[in-house]
């Protein structure tokens, strides 16, 4: 009854604290994955990882990988707000009129297969758009409290290792803390720098192929792509079918639907079900029935940020439930095949 309580209570809590905890999370989504991008420009570096490389070059190249990454993020927030973010507004603007066109596009399909449609079961674009658009707002206007947290973890992470060793703990205990926080730290920016590289290189992809197809706003879809791969499975489909629907409800034949279904699909089987598994199969080993309970948990508590980060969450709970052995039964269920790392290897 108590852990019942219990886990009620920390649902209330996750819930109600919604507006602190987001941009909690997406700091440290930024953090780990500019420390991701910036530890990928540091290996490029000459004679970073040599003996001969004095502790001045290596301080340099430090500081040089950490504005190389700011820059790269940067370079991609620019093209949001110059280039994507007037074609996003002016297709929300347009969303009543694709509204029409597929409530007439439904009943011309009811007609052809001779059943009855009812077309209250159509989706509403603009609603849907308008809660997209309400929650996007309201993470922009955590950008502050977002840079504010950002900043703080990359002035304490050069400490954060003296915190550790201060800390009141027994040699075995402070061992296992902090193979357990290396562990999560090393999985996540390797599957946070192999999903931003699967992610954009798709969307890159589906932008070429779908403004050489002629289908409009090709550089939004590629966005909308491009943030969709970050949600499992769900975001995957969304991806996809979101412009083969306007492409179906917008092009006056057949061609355009059906190029643009062919080009996605390929791309999300190359991406998706060839490269994406290699990537970041060494990092996951978490069951797929388990990340689909996770993305519509935290879905049902966050919203659409929820379940941006509901793999990063699963994977972080995998880590840590398997080094504890009142706890490791948890890790067993959520595995994939069973498999989970071995508790005694930091003993």
């Amino acid at each position: 009854m108590h852990n019942i309580v219990f886990f009620i209570g920390l649902i209330f809590i996750l819930w109600i604290g919604r507006s602190i905890f987001i941009p909690l999370l997406f700091a440290t989504f930024l953090w780990y994955l500019l420390n991701a991008i910036s530890s990928y420009y540091r290996r490029i570096m000459p004679c970073y990882k040599s003996a001969s490389c004095n502790i001045n070059i290596r301080t340099f190249y430090n500081i040089l990988s950490i504005v190389l990454s700011f820059a790269s993020v940067g370079i991609v927030i620019v093209l949001f707000a110059t280039q994507i973010r007037p074609m996003l507004v002016e297709l929300y603007n347009a969303t009543p009129i694709l509204q029409q066109k597929l409530l007439v596009f439904s009943e011309y399909i009811s007609n052809k297969i001779g059943i009855g449609f009812d077309t209250n079961l159509i989706p509403n674009l603009s609603q849907i758009a308008g809660y997209v658009g309400s929650s996007l707002a309201g993470l922009a206007t955590s950008t502050g409290m977002v840079l504010i947290y950002l900043i703080f973890m990359f002035v304490e992470q050069s400490s954060f290792n003296k915190k550790i060793d201060a800390m009141p703990l027994s040699k075995l205990k402070a061992k296992k803390l902090r193979f357990i926080l290396n562990s999560i730290d090393e999985n996540m920016k390797k599957y946070l720098f192999a999903k931003t590289f699967i992610s954009a290189a798709t969307g890159l992809c589906a932008y070429i192929l779908l403004h050489f197809i002629g289908l409009e706003y090709a550089s939004v879809w590629a966005f909308i792509i491009f943030i969709l791969n970050y949600i499992p499975t769900i975001g995957s489909i969304l991806a996809c079918a979101l412009p083969i629907l306007y492409a179906l409800i917008s092009g006056d034949t057949w061609h355009l639907p059906v190029f643009t279904a062919a080009s996605l699909i390929g791309i999300e089987i190359i991406f998706g079900n060839i490269l994406d598994p290699k990537l970041t199969g060494k990092t996951l080993n978490i069951s797929t029935l388990a990340i689909l309970i996770n993305l519509v948990f935290w879905g049902m508590i966050w919203g659409p940020a929820g379940m941006f980060f509901s793999v990063p969450i699963l994977v972080g709970l995998y880590i840590t439930t398997a080094q504890f052995s009142s706890t490791r039964w948890i890790a067993t269920l959520l595995s994939s095949d069973g498999k989970i790392p071995d508790e005694t290897q930091n003993d």
